[in-house]
């Protein structure tokens, strides 16, 4: 099969992501066997691609957003036939037995494996996955809707209920990618207020679009006290940003794999029991949450199909913000 992996991270501009031909995966016991139909592209394989995320294993197949269809089963896999639709996200494993999992934090498990970090993901035409962390599909997303779901969906969701919003609330978003674009629909949904600070214009536009009652850039302060923020931009001067936005009492969420540092602020911006809490991964059941609730919206999805072998250029023209929603890698596309 044709897969693109990561061999040595470098710089975007190098092309990390080199073309292979790999054997096709087979199924160990419990995984199941995935013809990958469309792998979403994310800034975190960007920074695994890079380095700025260290590689776990190296030579790595990126891509933690896959839509697939099973084609093989393994020893012990119940619940899943060929030909089933399924969905393959960031956290690929978990160990099931320590305090974390038992308590329904496995995103916390010391042992959790993580898809295109820990395990190949889907920039490939086949991959393997365990059947039990694998995710059933609403029927009313196709495989170019569904897969900017499975990450950018699912832990914007996560950020949210971290974040303790609550409905009716007052909102701050910032930074307005594809993770934001899709949690501010579940937002709205709430009945929330959602303030978005971005430094891109058409960014700000997009969230007005979307339902945003105000949209401003980083160095302005929204017109209403926060309830709650969550940042997407993996910066620390933003994070310090919206905690000044904040309401007493308010709390921002962190989603973000990679923060550049936080430089030394006052206490001010803390007191009145503000807080500051990251977002790591998420679990199956805010998987299944969210993927139900995307469907009630129902959500709206923005994915710019891309050939596999355009890899590199998807993940350059992602550094460069020149995406609307999210770029989706289909395998067999047209120019492939």
């Amino acid at each position: 099969m044709r897969a693109l992996v990561v061999q040595r991270p470098a710089p975007i501009a190098e092309h990390p992501l080199r073309e292979v031909r790999l054997p096709d995966p087979v199924p160990g016991p419990g995984e199941l066997l995935l013809r990958v139909g469309a792998c979403g592209v994310c800034r975190t394989d960007l920074q695994i691609a890079e380095g700025d995320v260290e590689a776990r294993r190296l030579p790595i197949v990126p891509g933690h957003q896959v839509v697939g269809v099973v084609e093989g089963l393994g020893r012990g896999v119940e619940g899943w036939r060929i030909g089933d639709r399924a969905g393959v996200a960031w956290l690929g494993g978990a160990c099931g037995r320590c305090a974390f999992c038992r308590s329904g934090r496995e995103n916390l498990c010391e042992q959790a494996r993580f898809t295109g970090w820990d395990r190949d993901g889907g920039y490939a035409e086949r991959m393997t996955a365990r059947a039990d962390f694998a995710l059933r599909l609403p029927e009313a997303f196709g495989d170019l809707d569904a897969a900017p779901l499975l990450c950018g969906g699912v832990i914007g969701y996560r950020a949210l209920k971290v974040s303790g919003i609550q409905p009716g609330g007052c909102l701050g978003l910032y930074g307005f990618g594809a993770s934001a674009s899709l949690a501010i629909q579940v937002a709205v949904h709430w009945g929330c207020e959602v303030f978005v600070c971005t430094r891109s214009e058409r960014e700000r536009r997009r969230a007005l679009d979307l339902g945003a009652t105000w949209a401003g850039g980083y160095d302005v302060r929204p017109p209403r006290a926060l309830h709650a923020a969550v940042t997407f931009a993996p910066a620390g001067d933003v994070v310090v940003a919206a905690l000044r936005a904040l309401d007493r009492g308010g709390t921002v969420a962190i989603n973000a794999i990679h923060l550049d540092r936080i430089h030394e602020f006052p206490y001010e911006p803390l007191w009145w029991e503000r807080s500051l809490r990251s977002v790591a991964n998420f679990t199956r059941q805010d998987a299944i949450e969210f993927l139900a609730l995307a469907a009630e919206i129902p959500i709206r999805t923005a994915g710019e199909p891309l050939p596999l072998a355009a890899g590199n250029r998807a993940l350059e023209r992602l550094r460069a913000g020149d995406v609307e929603g999210a770029f989706v890698l289909v395998p067999g596309m047209r120019g492939d």
